[in-house]
């Protein structure tokens, strides 16, 4: 494990970890302009600050083939004070990026000489391939063994690239085509008909290389408006987890509510409410764009990315052996490290648990047993507050944390593991989340909370502990063996830990002294 501790720089901000420097990230979008601040240059990148201002620097492009005058000044002064947020948060980091409108924009070359005047950084133009490449590094790197085809749909253009996981966690770029498909750019070129649009994606969409293998695998949905229409879904079914990233539709699901999204009045769907006025004139023109890729390439899912360009940016800077490493687990140890009381009692707690469930012969697969290591890092974060809501904090913690790796059923499998350790597994813990997991998962989840519940009272979370005190199963018997000196420590509250958790796989318990 890299070692992880607090910050104390900014003031004694010990919330923050010791990762090197902050970097930032400009992106000059042709619907939005984005800063974001990362917490540092990590393989699980935590945003600092992230703000976005709705320019509209895409909207006329398609048609006038220049920048609407008062998107592009609107678009310099938030550029404005995005340096002054850098300047005051002591960013030296900046990496501005450029894309589609300023790309495809007759003075597209004299708005990025006021952006670089504004921002004080010199503004990098990137290629349509390279949108398109940043765009599935992105992907690659916020979802485990990430395959299929990634979309990336901005106010101007779509990109969309294929993509394959190699052995060892690499990721393989294959073919990639741009197209003149974003929002903006659609609404100006079917003369705000939708059904228009409608046409011009199918005709677009009919032979690119990318979608042709992409039947029965995954499609990954990147942007902002392919998000807002995710968000709309949600509501649509009062979905319990309201994390975007990860979120996946079923194909004809998403055929059927894309469809729906672009013949109705967009006012009058159930969430709109969460959605920016600035943002639903182009929810009609998205849907129509995601309808005719289902349509043509015939994807099993659609799986929303809240990570693209600038998560790949980030991705592509680290060194091959970081590149490596499990995002999630990264993340799991960097709580760990700021929120537990003793982060060394977080590894010892996953050696402890994975000698106790490999003498259970519990069936778990190789993705469990990661969430499983997660679930034991995360495990003290909660620590602090009032001991009656210990579990529903520590539940709403990880289910909401800004975790990139993981699907929803791992979110909901952390959160119920952390939730059984503090309430016990007789509680009747989030029925909601409890439907997004599978029944072995939830054995799972059940069986490390109160296997945590044992390692708790006896090591008061104290490191040194669990590595003396190991819990495992032998022919019908659940053994724990405590050392001589720790045999205090056996008393009828852990007696009842034990019977709990021997109920629970069917074991006889007993505790062992110095054997």
């Amino acid at each position: 494990m890299r070692s992880l501790s607090a910050n104390g720089t900014n003031g004694g901000a010990n919330g923050r970890l010791s990762v090197g420097a902050p970097v930032a990230i400009v992106d000059i979008g042709s619907n939005s302009v984005r800063l974001v601040i990362y917490e540092g240059l990590t393989r699980a990148p935590t945003p600092l600050f992230n703000e976005k201002v709705m320019c509209g620097l895409g909207k006329g492009v398609a048609t006038t083939g220049m920048l609407n005058p008062e998107s592009a000044e609107k678009a310099i002064a938030a550029l404005k004070r995005f340096r002054v947020l850098c300047d005051m948060s002591g960013v030296q980091d900046v990496a501005v990026i450029a894309t589609a409108a300023a790309r495809d924009a007759s003075n597209g070359r004299e708005f990025l000489d006021e952006a670089r005047a504004a921002v004080g950084v010199e503004p990098i133009l990137i290629s349509p391939k390279r949108e398109a490449e940043l765009a599935a590094l992105g992907v690659a790197s916020s979802f485990h063994e990430a395959e299929g085809v990634v979309g990336d749909l901005g106010g101007g253009s779509l990109e969309l690239s294929e993509l394959r996981s190699e052995p060892g966690g690499a990721a393989k770029i294959g073919d990639w085509v741009s197209l003149q498909l974003g929002g903006l750019a659609l609404m100006d070129r079917s003369g705000k008909s939708p059904k228009k649009a409608a046409r011009i994606a199918r005709e677009a969409l009919a032979e690119v290389k990318p979608l042709q293998d992409l039947k029965g695998r995954t499609f990954y949905a990147v942007g902002g408006t392919w998000r807002a229409m995710a968000r709309l879904h949600m509501g649509q079914r009062n979905y319990p987890l309201h994390v975007m990233h990860g979120y996946v539709i079923p194909a004809r699901d998403a055929v059927d509510f894309a469809r729906l999204v672009e013949v109705v009045n967009t006012e009058s769907l159930v969430a709109i409410d969460e959605i920016s006025s600035s943002r639903r004139p182009l929810l009609a023109y998205g849907a129509a764009v995601m309808e005719q890729i289902i349509r043509v390439a015939k994807p099993s899912e659609i799986v929303v990315s809240a990570c693209g360009v600038r998560e790949g940016l980030l991705y592509e800077r680290l060194a091959r052996d970081e590149r490596r490493r499990d995002p999630l687990i990264e993340a799991a140890q960097g709580l760990n490290a700021l929120r537990s009381r003793s982060p060394q009692h977080g590894e010892e707690l996953c050696h402890w648990a994975d000698c106790f469930f490999a003498s259970t012969e519990f069936p778990i697969s190789e993705n469990e047993v990661r969430l499983r290591h997660a679930a034991c890092y995360l495990a003290d974060i909660g620590w602090r507050a009032h001991p009656d809501y210990r579990g529903e904090q520590a539940l709403n913690i990880i289910a909401h944390a800004a975790f990139v790796g993981v699907d929803h059923p791992g979110r909901a499998f952390l959160a119920l593991a952390n939730a059984y350790r503090h309430s016990g597994v007789g509680e009747d813990v989030s029925p909601s989340l409890r439907q997004l997991v599978s029944a072995s998962m939830l054995d799972h989840a059940r069986l490390l909370g109160a296997a945590m519940r044992i390692a708790y009272i006896v090591s008061a979370a104290n490191a040194g502990v669990l590595p003396r005190a190991p819990l495992k199963v032998k022919g019908d018997k659940m053994t724990l063996t405590l050392p001589t000196d720790l045999a205090d420590l056996a008393n009828e509250r852990l007696m009842n830990r034990m019977k709990q958790l021997g109920r629970l796989i069917g074991r006889d318990h007993k505790i062992a002294i110095g054997a």
